[in-house]
């Protein structure tokens, strides 16, 4: 064919999005100008796209999908902007965020790190820039990982916030991020939120052993209609439940979780006895 452009598609999520949609329209044996008549753009717009000469927007991707037929399933465009749009956050990351921001109560435990909503600038800066030097994002990625770290905890300032209840592994308190002075800073943040009445925050010690029942990070949220989902994540794969049967274990083994670790009170003296340690 030509002036046909070989595609890369591992070059960009854009890339990769031109490369797929190329397939999927050739998989139908439609034209470009075929499948822009189905979804309401030009055939030179599909074009664009599909070298990565235009980026796709949510419109066009969800105008794709019913083309295609791939609406809500796995497969659909849809999702695959999503991954341009928010290319540095795991899969049903930005859902579940969206149901944060108007969740009643947020329970969350963390290991090895500070739960984002927690964090000070300077401490999530110094994460990003830590994962910018070892390559696994860009300063780009850093940059937008950070604005949306700061929507989230704006998100927290409505008129009836809500009670946010973190249990922190020993671990998220004394592995050091970003040098003493941020570390410092990050410790007395803990102990200022805790004066909130809004905020509760417990200590899972090391002592705890195999009493802890988690052994990576937990989210769960209850929202107005006290309907409860969680959030789950590994190192490569975020996870948005909303089954009932899946979440209330969850649910019953944080409150077990919360009956072990120290109290609010004992956490707080554990933290100022780190700090002074520290200093």
């Amino acid at each position: 064919m030509v002036n046909r452009k070989e595609l890369n598609p591992d070059a960009s999520p854009e890339a990769a999005f031109g490369a797929r949609l190329r397939g999927v329209r050739e998989a139908r044996g439609w034209l470009q100008d075929e499948l822009g008549a189905r979804m309401g753009y030009s055939g030179r717009h599909v074009s664009g796209v599909e070298t990565g000469n235009k980026s796709p927007t949510r419109r066009f991707a969800t105008a794709a999908d019913v083309a295609f037929g791939l609406a809500g399933t796995e497969e659909s465009f849809a999702r695959e902007w999503g991954k341009i749009e928010h290319g540095v956050l795991l899969q049903d990351f930005p859902e579940y965020v969206g149901m944060e921001s108007r969740a009643s109560e947020i329970r969350l435990f963390e290991v090895g790190v500070i739960p984002g909503l927690l964090q000070t600038r300077e401490y999530a800066q110094a994460q990003a820039e830590s994962d910018v030097k070892r390559g696994s994002i860009t300063e780009a990625q850093a940059d937008e990982a950070m604005a949306y770290l700061a929507k989230r905890q704006a998100a927290l300032l409505r008129p009836v916030p809500p009670l946010v209840v973190a249990v922190l592994d020993e671990s998220c308190i004394r592995r050091p991020i970003g040098g003493a002075a941020v570390m410092d800073a990050q410790l007395r943040q803990l102990i200022e939120l805790t004066e909130q009445s809004h905020f509760m925050i417990q200590l899972a010690p090391y002592s705890l052993g195999a009493r802890r029942p988690f052994r990576h990070m937990v989210h769960l949220l209850t929202m107005t209609d006290r309907s409860v989902l969680s959030y789950v994540e590994s190192e490569t794969r975020g996870y948005l439940d909303r089954e009932l049967a899946s979440v209330m274990p969850l649910v019953r083994a944080y409150h077990q979780l919360m009956a072990v670790s120290l109290s609010q009170t004992a956490s707080v003296e554990m933290i100022q006895q780190l700090r002074k340690g520290s200093s």
